[in-house]
């Protein structure tokens, strides 16, 4: 007999997800287990509170996880040759030519030194690339100079994701190209804005828009025919909300930010998908790839790829896991060799090829930290305990 789920294992997922949801915790979730070729949904709560109830097609905003997503749609390309893993990014990327370092992080615009390698491909799927958020910044008695500067170009990579705020891509990558980087390419992990560069250059190789080039490369060959940057089906969509000491605040109405088209096409926090589109890429990646990536590109993809400095320095977004191609990969623990990533805005993924084994949840609660919160964990625990 293969791997499964068991009943008891079953029960104990939806008494967990159920003990979690309510309007001052989490008003609704989507949660998805498979196992082998079992496959178990649940859905509770509603959309928003007070509102419809949840339902296994509905949608959510899934942040982050949007980053895996993009690291695969930038492996298609690879296997096209149409940009190569370990090629400098000049060619299809002339801005990011001739890099200047800042001297410091926090040190004025100006004080820099050249760049001693160039930004590669490799460096923008392992974040590694010299520039991104760092936790530091956050916690600053005064903005960095590098942080109020991007924030002035309309780049949008510093902070949570605002699709509204973008400019579109080559005034983007034009006005990144005029910063300087915050660290030297290859030296240190630093969160996010790889992801932003990849919608450029995919869009750049593919010789079309970045949303086309998820269509055809990802999206259409695996069925993910609800997953996008925006839904006109409104009614589907889940409020999002913010916990404040004082409870739920709305944070993004069905109508607002994800209802429209934007100039950017955000591949690092921009789709809105749902449960059964996410276990069609956590299939792709236990399956090794088909039809969309090699075996060897997945093993790529989920292997930690990071020095013990680099995870150190990122330790505040990555809480011990190492990073791969675009994804997380635990290091130890029960869930040890499984990757995937967390979206901020309330959503996880993760998949574990030992157990064949993938888990979903969908939430529209934002995170009070970087790390999952424990619907998140709880559920990930439950999961692993009900495939046998």
């Amino acid at each position: 007999m293969g791997p499964g789920l068991s009943r008891a294992g079953l029960e104990r997922f939806d008494g967990v997800a159920a003990s979690h949801v309510g309007n001052d915790a989490v008003p609704g979730l989507v949660a998805l287990v498979a196992c082998g070729d079992d496959v178990h949904v649940h859905a509770a709560g509603t959309l928003s509170i007070g509102g419809r109830p949840v339902e296994r097609g509905s949608l959510f905003r899934i942040a982050s996880t949007t980053k895996p997503i993009t690291a695969a749609a930038t492996l298609a390309l690879v296997r096209e040759g149409l940009v190569a893993l370990d090629e400098p990014v000049d060619r299809l990327l002339p801005e990011l030519a001739d890099r200047r370092v800042l001297r410091r992080v926090d040190g004025p615009l100006d004080d820099t030194l050249p760049a001693e390698g160039p930004v590669t491909v490799r460096g923008l799927l392992t974040f590694t690339f010299g520039f991104g958020m760092a936790v530091e910044m956050f916690a600053a008695a005064q903005p960095w100079p590098v942080v109020v500067a991007a924030a002035a170009a309309g780049l949008a990579t510093i902070g949570p994701p605002q699709p509204d705020d973008f400019v579109d891509p080559d005034t983007w990558i034009a006005r990144f190209g005029g910063l300087p980087l915050l660290a030297q390419p290859g030296r240190r992990w630093l969160y996010n804005t790889g992801a932003h560069v990849l919608t450029v250059l995919c869009a750049r190789a593919a010789g079309t828009s970045f949303d086309q080039v998820l269509r055809t490369r990802l999206l259409e060959p695996l069925g993910m025919r609800d997953t996008g940057f925006a839904t006109e089906d409104v009614g589907r969509l889940a409020t999002a909300y913010q916990p404040t000491p004082d409870g739920l605040v709305v944070w993004d109405l069905p109508e607002g930010q994800w209802s429209r088209p934007h100039a950017f096409s955000d591949g690092a926090a921009g789709l809105v998908s749902t449960v059964d589109d996410l276990h069609a890429f956590a299939r792709m990646l236990l399956r090794g790839g088909d039809p969309v990536l090699t075996a060897d590109q997945v093993r790529e993809m989920s292997r930690d790829q990071l020095t013990a400095e680099q995870r150190e320095a990122g330790a505040a977004f990555l809480g011990g896991r190492g990073w791969g191609l675009g994804t997380s990969v635990v290091r130890e623990g029960p869930w040890a060799g499984a990757s995937g990533w967390d979206g901020g805005l309330g959503t996880s993924f993760l998949v574990q090829p030992a157990r064949d084994l993938a888990v979903v949840v969908l939430t529209q609660r934002l995170f009070d930290s970087p790390q999952a919160p424990a619907v998140h964990t709880d559920l990930q625990a439950a999961a692993l305990a009900a495939c046998r």
